[in-house]
């Protein structure tokens, strides 16, 4: 029986502490169902500024399944998860983090789950190990998901998933620079489902997402998939067109009723303030639409790999 290749995805940024741990429990998960899978793991340094890059170098030396993907410089981690999702070969793509919070032992359940004929596979946690901001940050993303890209009510998405050959090869055909990964993989998925499994506590640090990364993640990810933002903009700018209309004639209608009534100063300028910030925020989001047209359109590059460890045989030498 042909031994189903899976292919991890670890995107790493200051992980030089808890990276060897990941990669040693996902060897031994893996290793106790030897003789129904083949891995692969590749690691993607996102230009982190500790020394990440010289321990997973090492690791490669250790273990042949291992690839290590170097970028010249800090990406984010949805591109470099595109750099991973590039390097693997496997039939079924796995993506976890780099610091032991999504519990690697718990791997196989995702592609059990998978094999029941779903696309793809997402970990649901039980309890999540994070702080009150970063867990209304993904209660609000998730809101947002469903919004825009249509995301299943019932389905929960997480950085933990497992998903088939095809919704890679579909994600790998993305070429601008703003990947959104969630977008990428639901727009080619008609079957997913939630494991629930165990959110660990982070090794050691903390999340490298501050509250703009996190803004600029959201923004990027609708611009990117979705002009629900410019529709918006559109009957926001209409509505706000139809309420000053009628303001202006209740007004006109009280002078012709009261001639001697007083101009109201400051609701004028309350209403032309208002009026104006209102403009500026749409033309905004105009903007940030043909800004990344601008940048997609000079390709500016998703990521730049530095340099590339891989002493996995070529495809090639595996057919002979």
């Amino acid at each position: 029986m042909d031994k189903t290749l899976l292919s991890f995805v670890i995107p790493c940024y200051q992980s030089e502490h808890t990276i060897t741990s990941v990669v040693e429990e996902v060897i031994q998960t893996v290793s106790a169902r030897a003789d129904e899978f083949d891995y692969e793991i590749i690691l993607v340094n996102d230009g982190s500024p500790d020394r990440v890059a010289d321990v997973i170098a090492d690791l490669c030396k250790q273990h042949p399944q291992l690839v290590f993907v170097n970028l010249s410089r800090n990406f984010g981690q949805h591109s470099a998860v595109m750099a991973g999702f590039a390097k693997a070969r496997g039939d079924i793509v796995i993506c976890l983090d780099d610091d032991g919070q999504t519990p690697a032992n718990e791997c196989l359940r995702l592609v059990d789950k998978l094999n029941e004929g779903y696309d793809i596979v997402f970990a649901e946690y039980e309890q999540t190990k994070q702080s009150l901001f970063r867990i209304m940050g993904s209660r609000f993303n998730t809101a947002c998901n469903r919004f825009f890209f249509g995301q299943p009510k019932t389905l929960k998405t997480t950085s933990y998933y497992a998903c088939l050959r095809f919704v890679v090869d579909t994600a790998l055909q993305y070429p601008n620079p703003f990947p959104y990964i969630t977008g990428l993989l639901l727009q080619s998925v008609s079957r997913s489902a939630n494991v629930k499994v165990k959110h660990r506590a982070r090794m050691e640090g903390k999340s490298g997402y501050s509250l703009k990364k996190l803004i600029l993640l959201w923004t990027n990810g609708v611009t990117a998939f979705s002009i629900k933002p410019l529709r918006f903009a559109a009957y926001l700018g209409w509505t706000i067109a139809g309420v000053g209309f009628v303001f202006a004639l209740v007004t006109i209608i009280r002078k012709l009723i009261n001639p001697g009534m007083e101009a109201g100063w400051a609701s004028t300028i309350s209403i032309l303030l208002a009026l104006g910030g209102v403009i500026i925020a749409l033309i905004g989001v105009v903007g940030e639409y043909i800004g990344r047209i601008y940048l997609s359109i000079n390709r500016s590059p998703q990521y730049v790999i530095r340099e590339t460890i891989d002493n996995r045989p070529h495809e090639e030498d595996e057919q002979a």
